[in-house]
């Protein structure tokens, strides 16, 4: 067998899916992270690299110009693109960063309910790089170290009932960390502190009001929650 058919059978390789009461515990514990204040403020980063991941993501795939990404310690980021200030990829470029760890949360659980761990873990990392590459500050690249250190600690070292509670808890911890930022954008719309969040650049771009995007972001978020934590119980759902 040569090392690529190796390294390819080892990626794709399935894992014995945990016990239902692990399953369960992962859920409980993201969502005790996502719900208290304070754990919510140390973990909320993780939120944002995916959000930012999702904005850079999109301009690539809409042939924009990426020129950098930026991760701040307040939890905030930006990044930057060039070209064309209107259109269709500005619109989805702008539209992604919201739903971003929804939808990467819902393909966790998608990967995690097929037993996949180890090709997730090893898809995380290759995100995480791609995105180092294109980091501008130091707070950022040092975020980005820490969490793809930890990732491939897991991977790496992690006995494999260990790697399965990781990841089904990042997949439960993306689909409800995905909601709350959403929750509370729009908090701050209301009172006038967010006047260029995305949803209100969406608005001036498209002439569509900011509040029918924040809704829009809900609703995927919502209906990635749901169908993501299905995927997440489906081994023990009745036929």
């Amino acid at each position: 067998m040569t090392p690529l058919k190796a390294l390819w059978n080892h990626l794709t390789a399935t894992q014995v899916a945990p016990p239902l009461w692990l399953v369960v515990l992962s859920g409980f514990a993201a969502l005790a992270v996502v719900a208290y204040p304070i754990s919510w403020h140390y973990s909320r980063g993780l939120i944002t690299i995916a959000h930012e991941g999702g904005h850079a993501l999109v301009a690539v795939l809409t042939r924009r110009k990426l020129r950098g990404i930026r991760l701040h310690s307040d939890t905030s980021g930006v990044t930057l693109t060039r070209g064309r200030p209107t259109g269709p990829g500005m619109v989805a470029t702008a539209a992604a960063g919201y739903v971003a760890p929804s939808l990467i949360g819902l393909s966790a659980a998608w990967l995690v309910a097929d037993g996949r761990i180890t090709l997730l873990l090893w898809a995380v990392l290759a995100l995480l790089t791609c995105m180092l590459l294109m980091i501008r500050n130091v707070f950022g690249a040092v975020s980005l170290l820490v969490v793809g250190g930890a990732v491939f600690a897991l991977s790496w070292f992690a006995p494999p009932d260990v790697q399965s509670a990781g990841a089904y808890a990042a997949a439960w911890f993306l689909l409800l960390g995905g909601v709350r930022p959403i929750l509370e954008l729009q908090a701050k719309r209301r009172v006038g502190h967010a006047p260029d969040s995305d949803a209100d650049q969406l608005a001036r771009l498209t002439h569509v009001p900011g509040t029918l995007w924040v809704l829009l972001f809900l609703l995927v978020s919502t209906a990635s929650l749901v169908y993501g934590g299905y995927l997440l119980a489906s081994r023990w759902l009745p036929m």
